[in-house]
């Protein structure tokens, strides 16, 4: 499968099959928050932040891959992430694009 953040696959003529999305909400855990609370007072990268948010995007991205395989779709195209606090130590993570079959 084809990931590309553009709005065509060079040199090939597609036939675009809808939209599709991959989401997940993940939550911090209590040791990844509590060392975060001190890394503040420090300052740096929070590492099991970024961890966690590396991991929710794989999982977004997969179930996107999974909506457009089942679609029939050889590529997805024009792919955007989106990211948003949904309550108190949880975030959503989206990954969505334009799922199409290559003609040629």
């Amino acid at each position: 499968m084809k990931l590309l953040n553009i709005d065509h696959i060079p040199g090939k003529e597609i036939e675009p099959l809808g939209i599709v999305k991959g989401t997940v909400v993940h939550t911090k855990n209590v040791g990844r928050d509590f060392m975060a609370a001190m890394k503040t007072l420090v300052g740096g990268e929070l590492v099991g932040y970024t961890q966690m948010l590396n991991e929710a995007r794989q999982i977004a991205v997969k179930r996107m891959v999974d909506e457009a395989q089942a679609l029939g779709a050889d590529a997805i195209i024009n792919i955007r992430y989106g990211t948003s606090s949904v309550m108190s130590g949880a975030a959503e993570v989206i990954a969505y694009g334009t799922a199409v079959k290559i003609i040629n």
